[in-house]
């Protein structure tokens, strides 16, 4: 569910393909990806960790060399040593190619929902991830009503539109989520086209406190544990 290689096949069985960002190829090595054969805008990421991406808007102003440092850095990071978040522990280390993707204010907003038990409770959408500014992060509850809620990054200024297609995401996210104690979806909403991002099960590793504090404790009541039988 964390590779973002494998995770793709695994949610085009649950809710189809049309909601799959293709993936245009994949590699072992950065040095064994042919440029010239990728179009003029794409994304590369790294299967196996958190962050390691080169978003590319024009392959003529692409400095190739960095790029290859970089991904081939990234395949040397071991995610679950950085903050032992164990899903990432043996997942296969791998480039992929995906096709570009954007919103209609040119960049893509990612929308997150938080679910548990199969049931979304409240998202945050993240913006301003590809510009100079400071990447925004600004809650809501799923009637689209802003919360007062604070994680790692601060509010935008200007509120951010209901999206047409809310419930549609809603829908996806309760079935992606079904049978798991918690799991945060992303997703995309280009054109009013909804798309996978990825399965996130430790919200900044689980280290970010949410401000204001109450805010632990209320998504925390949230999360049913399963039991244990003390008798074994």
């Amino acid at each position: 569910m964390v590779d973002k290689y494998e995770a793709k096949r695994y949610v085009a069985g649950i809710i189809g393909e049309e909601y799959i960002i293709p993936t245009i190829g994949v590699w072992e090595r950065a040095e064994d990806i042919d440029f010239d054969r990728l179009p003029n805008q794409f994304v590369l990421k790294c299967t196996h960790d958190s962050g390691g991406i080169v978003v590319c808007r024009d392959k003529k102003k692409l400095n190739i060399q960095d790029t290859i440092e970089k991904l081939g850095k990234g395949l040397k990071t071991d995610f679950f040593n950085i903050n032992r978040e164990w899903p990432y522990k043996d997942v296969k280390r791998r480039i992929i190619a995906e096709e570009y993707k954007e919103d209609e204010n040119g960049e893509l907003a990612d929308y997150k929902f938080f679910c548990f038990d199969g049931e979304p409770k409240m998202l945050f959408v993240a913006t301003d991830r590809l510009s100079a500014e400071e990447t925004k992060f600004d809650f809501y509850d799923l009637e689209w009503n802003h919360l007062p809620v604070l994680c790692g990054h601060p509010n935008r200024k200007t509120p951010i539109p209901r999206p047409s297609n809310l419930t549609e995401m809603i829908d996806i996210a309760r079935r992606l989520s079904a049978g798991l104690p918690h799991v945060r979806v992303d997703l995309y909403n280009c054109g009013g086209r909804v798309y996978f991002g990825e399965l996130t099960f430790f919200h900044w590793s689980g280290f970010k406190t949410f401000m204001p504090f109450e805010w632990n404790y209320i998504m925390g009541s949230w999360l049913k544990l399963p039991g244990k039988d003390i008798t074994q």
